[in-house]
């Protein structure tokens, strides 16, 4: 299957979801503070807003499919 290259704006798009994605990780890996809160902390509202602003801005809000096409892609071609 041949891979296309990603825009500069598809590219920010996949990086911004990966640190999302870790962010979520290690949110779920992290106790709670407390025993009165249960559950991870809450991911960072500006982690959030960093993936939604550059998935719009590559045109990829609504088009999942294509979007873990490219991350799945990006993935295969880290080292």
């Amino acid at each position: 299957m041949p891979t296309a290259v990603l825009t500069d704006r598809e590219r920010t798009a996949v990086q911004a979801y990966l640190r999302l994605l870790h962010t979520v990780r290690a949110a779920f890996d992290t106790p709670s503070a407390s025993p009165d809160t249960p559950g991870p902390p809450l991911v960072p509202p500006a982690v959030l807003a960093e993936a939604e602003t550059a998935l719009a801005r590559a045109g990829l809000a609504g088009n999942e499919a294509e979007f873990f096409r490219m991350l799945r892609d990006w993935r295969r071609a880290e080292p």
